[in-house]
Parts: structure tokens; sequence; C-alpha cells
């Protein structure tokens, strides 16, 4: 009997089942399409989470690329340049390099020859070129064993023989009564005078007139990065 009515239906109407699913047809097609959508949405979500993360990656590497940098320019900017002058970066320091000695990248090819003096930042002083190359150098400090340059210490700027102790220390002598004190300034040419360190330690032999002074350098041998490298013809030293 259904069989009957259906051939009935499609004898009358025959485009009757064709417009009755048509629409369901159309729902489906949509269906399947949003469906489509939301999946290739899943795949468009991965691949831009991909591209963010390697955004972010790129980003921390400028942003360190940035921090060198800046850290770069703020160990030059206290250096004093100016003509004649040489900026030369620090290849090794104590400890890497043997106590009271630094390994500059200059050399001949760069200007640096040997007897040149070494300064630090705030125009410190720091030692003298004893060995060269063409590519490198190397500066030996006032605080290596055997240094002796003259100079000056206190507020009366008392002339005295600063002599390299050795580890980054220096020593001097001064007579008791000219009442040197922890904390004193230290100072050698270069030109003019220029703290080179500070009296940290001063003993005394009741029996001696004078005192010995325990002097550090001015600045922290362990960080140094650049100096300025000229030759200032002035600083008498002695090996």
């Amino acid at each position: 009997m259904t069989a009957v009515l259906i051939l009935l239906v499609r004898l009358v109407a025959p485009n009757f089942f064709w417009t009755v699913f048509t629409p369901m047809f159309h729902i489906s097609d949509a269906f399947t399409a949003k469906s489509d959508a939301f999946f290739n949405s899943f795949d468009d979500t991965a691949a831009l989470a991909l591209e963010n993360e390697k955004l972010r990656n790129e980003n921390a590497a400028i942003t360190i690329q940035n921090q060198a940098l800046l850290q770069k320019e703020n160990s030059i900017s206290g250096l004093v340049r100016g003509e004649g002058v040489i900026i030369a970066g620090v290849v090794a320091r104590p400890p890497t390099s043997p106590y009271d000695t630094l390994v500059l990248a200059g050399g001949l090819n760069d200007g640096i020859t040997q007897g040149m003096e070494v300064f630090g930042d705030g125009n410190v002083p720091l030692g003298v070129i004893s060995v060269t190359n063409d590519r490198f150098s190397r500066a030996t400090l006032f605080s290596a064993p055997g240094m002796n340059t003259d100079g000056w210490v206190g507020k009366a700027n008392l002339p005295i023989t600063v002599r390299g102790a050795g580890a980054g220390a220096m020593l001097a002598s001064a007579a008791r009564s000219a009442g040197i004190v922890v904390g004193d300034v230290v100072s050698v040419p270069g030109p003019g005078m220029l703290p080179v360190g500070i009296v940290t330690r001063v003993d005394s032999d009741p029996s001696s007139p004078s005192v010995t002074l325990r002097i550090m350098p001015a600045m922290n041998l362990f960080s140094i990065s650049w100096v300025a490298v000229r030759d200032t013809g002035m600083t008498a030293i002695s090996l």
C-alpha cells in the first residue's frame, strides 16, 4: 500500500520529494561548511600560536641584544676619549688572566705601543702596556709585584712611591707625622693628579718613624670591560 502511494505521488507530483527534501539538503550543506570552518579554526589557532611563540622568542632575543648593547655603552661611557686615545676591549681580566694583568683586544695595528698608560672608567689609572703584538696587548697593573710609580697621598698631597704588592693590592711608605689615615686618596700622574686607589689600612711600628700604607685600587678589577689607552709620557714606572 505504501509503495502504491509513493508511486501515485511521484506520478501526480514528480518534484514533490525534491521540493520537500531540498531545504534539508541546504541545511546539511550549511552545517558541513560551518563544521569545516569550526575545525579549520583550530588549525588556524595552532598556526597563530606558533607564530606568536616565534615572535615572542625573537622579541626576547632582541631584548637581550639591546641589554648587551646598553651594558657595552654604559661600560665605555665613563672613559675619557679624545685625540690620541684608543678604546680597547678587555678580553681577559683577573682571575681569568694572571692577577694584576689585563689582556686587551688591541695592539700595534690599533696604535697601542709598549709604555702607553691604561685608564678605566672615570679616568682612573690602571697600569701600563707592557707587551704588545699586532692584535693584542697586555697591561701590567700598578698592583703587580715590582711595579713602582711616583704618586701622592692625602689632602696634603704627600709625595710617595706606590709599590705593587700583588693580588690587586698596593703599598706605600709615609712619615708617621704626615697623619695619613684610612680613606685617604692615593693619586698618580696621568697627566694631572688622578686617583689610583684608597688607603684601607695603616700599619705602624712604634719604633719606626714611618708607616706602611695598604692601598686598594679605586676600580674593581673583576668588572673591567673596556679601557682607554693613551701615551701620557708622565708616569715614571720601573719593574
